[in-house]
Formats: C-alpha cells, sequence, structure tokens
C-alpha cells in the first residue's frame, strides 16, 4: 500500500485505541487525537490522507468541525462517526462534502472501505493540484507574446488568420506557435486545446 494517513478525532479514548488498531493493521499510518484543537495544532505529514471525525464531541461538534476546516482550506475527506447521529444531520454532513457518514457500532469494513475511498480521493486531488503547479510553470516561461498567441491558437484560428490579427508575419506566429508546442509539451492541437482551457480555468490568460 502506498504510504497514507488516517486522523482519528474521537472524545472517547476507547474508540480512539480500536480505530487506531484496525486501521493500523491495514498498513495505514494513524494519528489521533482527542480534540479538533490537537488536530489543528499537530504537524500533518505531507501524504494522501482522511479524516475520521466523531460527530459529537467535547466544545465543538464535528460538523461545525467540517465547516471551520473549509473555511480554512484543510481539503482532507472526512468519514464521519457518531452514536447520535439522525437522517438531517447525516444530510448536512454529506451535503457539506463528507464522504460517509456512519452509526455506532459499525462494521469494520464499512468504514475501511470508507477510508479508502477518501484516501483515494485525496490522492487524486494532490496529482490534479501538482500537474496544475507544473502547468502555471510552464506557463510563467512563456513570453508576453507566447502568451497572446495562445488563446487564438487553441480558439482554432490558423497562422494566416493569427498573424492577420496582431499584424505579425505567419512565419513569426509560426514560430511562436512552436515555442508555445514546446513549452507547455502539447504534442497535437487538441493537447494544446486542453492545456489552455485548464490555464484558463485557474486563471491564467489563456
Amino acid at each position: 500500500m502506498t504510504e497514507s494517513v488516517v486522523y482519528v478525532v474521537d472524545d472517547d479514548r476507547s474508540v480512539l485505541a480500536s480505530l487506531d488498531s484496525l486501521l493500523s493493521s491495514e498498513g495505514y499510518r494513524v494519528l489521533t487525537f482527542e480534540t479538533t484543537q490537537a488536530f489543528l495544532a499537530a504537524s500533518r505529514p505531507e501524504l494522501p490522507g482522511c479524516l475520521v471525525l466523531d460527530v459529537r464531541l467535547r466544545g465543538v461538534s464535528g460538523l461545525e468541525f467540517q465547516r471551520e476546516l473549509r473555511r480554512s482550506g484543510v481539503p482532507t475527506p472526512i468519514v464521519f462517526i457518531t452514536g447520535h447521529g439522525d437522517v438531517p444531520m447525516s444530510v448536512a454532513a454529506m451535503k457539506a462534502g463528507a464522504i460517509e457518514f456512519l452509526m455506532k457500532p459499525f462494521r469494520d469494513q464499512d468504514l475501511l472501505d470508507a477510508v479508502h475511498n477518501g484516501i483515494d480521493l485525496d490522492r487524486a486531488r494532490r496529482a490534479r493540484e501538482s500537474q496544475m503547479a507544473e502547468l502555471r510553470t510552464r506557463y510563467a516561461a512563456m513570453t508576453p507574446r507566447e502568451r497572446e498567441i495562445l488563446p487564438l491558437v487553441a480558439s482554432g484560428l490558423m497562422n494566416k488568420q493569427i498573424a492577420v490579427n496582431l499584424r505579425l508575419s505567419e512565419v513569426t506566429v509560426k514560430v511562436h506557435r512552436a515555442q508555445i508546442m514546446q513549452k507547455l509539451r502539447a504534442r497535437t492541437l487538441a493537447d494544446l486545446v486542453r492545456i489552455a482551457d485548464r490555464l484558463a480555468g485557474d486563471g491564467a490568460k489563456a
């Protein structure tokens, strides 16, 4: 199993010990906390992860903490566990982005399946962010003129049309186009269109 981490926040020490044992036996790195404050204060490894969170905690409820994490930009997938849940509570949790809401006592396999799904989601998010960061670096290496030409190429305009539009020679546009393809590592026009769309969605003027 690729290294990953599961955080467990529950104010019942017996539950923490039980979940630590279960998740560790599956090869997960497990970090347990009795309070949300302890979780926030802890150093968290840069690994794909999932948070197993009790709904009823001392001080702040799990649902309130879920909202706090979203506001703080902590994207770790959350699996809720509770012995006092109800349908409206589970609906609220799922609408706010939780991936599962398990009532105690739950089957070990149900929790393991939910955690596995959460870690897969977090791993995919991290991969997307890494790819986007690489695209931003490539885009930053482009010249202002290349950035100007990129959306025109991506929109399907021919070199001649771009040349007229920007009052450049067709040869100059062709050279810039080749540089754009090389810098963005696009093998085909279809590749370039997809890259330009991702950059535009990220806020780049592509």
